[in-house]
């Protein structure tokens, strides 16, 4: 696991990092998320000892990074993807790694397979897509066969087909009760891949807890109902003490009730339902909520003026 205890790193007179303490823990695939500048990558690099903290403390099981011996078998990451010699191969580049961390050579062959780069593996990197280059920074962070497992926008740059694989192959190594702590921009398939989040704002952490949690907190649930009985409808539900908003499109909005609930209410009273949907903010949305005050500038569509966060974090589409 990778355990972080008042994490902190001052840059001058700005605090990148401001006493972050949480856990990474086995067995799930934690998302690590934040706007610009919350400082994500900073934590990331602290992890791996490539930036030390002002303040505080980061463990990998137990150990600092830097004491470790062998360190790619105790933990891959995926940083930059770039940072590979343009005139290496990507079979050579792999070896030079595994030879470096006491890595069997058999395993480049390996990863080189689990990563779909066999066919260009003595290709120069130079050459390389920027697909191509995320796919051989990810065979690096698998090399070692490590329990823990750390990465920072794996899906750039990758087609349909490869960030299907990348989200496939988490939740594999998840599975595998291996620790697995992902960075990503991309909400939509951050929802897909991610159990728990740890959510960090101007470096502070904001929300440390599982992904239905989060959205639950940090967004409206309720239920749509629509019925050409709407008026005696609405009596309904108001006489039932239920709390009823009415959407510009006809239909009902009923808080703090459940689908089943107004279904059967309605049965009762013979009244005839064209829609009947529980309704729940996105991902995207909750981020955008609880992060709203954290961010510094938001363009607005069409002026390109930066509007206070205070007012676009408010305005937020429900789902």
């Amino acid at each position: 696991m990778i355990e972080l205890e008042g994490l902190t790193k001052r840059y001058g007179e700005k605090v990148a990092v401001n006493n972050l303490t949480f856990t990474v823990r086995p067995g799930i695939v934690t998302g690590f998320l934040g706007p610009n500048g919350a400082g994500k990558s900073t934590t990331m690099r602290m992890i791996l000892s490539l930036d030390y903290p002002t303040a505080g403390d980061v463990r990998i099981d137990g150990t600092h990074y830097h004491r470790l011996k062998n360190p790619l078998t105790y933990i891959g990451a995926l940083l930059e993807a770039t940072g590979v010699h343009p005139g290496r191969s990507a079979y050579n580049h792999l070896l030079w790694l595994a030879q470096s961390n006491g890595i069997p050579p058999r395993r480049v062959d390996e990863v080189l397979d689990e990563v779909g780069l066999r066919a260009v593996a003595r290709k120069k990197a130079k050459g390389f897509s920027l697909g191509m280059g995320q796919r051989l920074g990810i065979a690096a962070a698998l090399l070692g066969d490590p329990r823990i497992l750390m990465f920072d926008e794996p899906v750039n740059g990758l087609d349909p087909e490869g960030i299907h694989w990348i989200r496939t192959l988490m939740k594999s190594l998840a599975a595998q009760g291996r620790t697995v702590f992902v960075s990503s921009h991309l909400m939509s398939e951050m929802a897909l891949t991610a159990d728990h989040l740890v959510v960090i704002g101007q470096g502070r952490l904001l929300a440390d807890t599982s992904m239905a949690d989060f959205i639950e907190r940090n967004s409206r649930s309720y239920v749509r109902v629509r019925s050409p009985q709407r008026e005696r409808l609405l009596d309904v539900l108001n006489g039932a003490g239920m709390t009823v908003a009415e959407s510009g499109d006809g239909a009902l909005e009923v808080d703090g009730s459940t689908a089943e609930a107004i279904g059967e209410l309605a049965a009762r009273h013979q009244l005839t339902l064209h829609e009947l949907s529980p309704q729940q903010a996105s991902l995207e949305e909750a981020f955008m909520q609880l992060t709203a005050e954290s961010v510094e500038y938001h363009a607005h569509p069409g002026t390109g003026a930066p509007v206070p966060p205070q007012q676009w974090g408010a305005s937020w589409t429900k789902g």
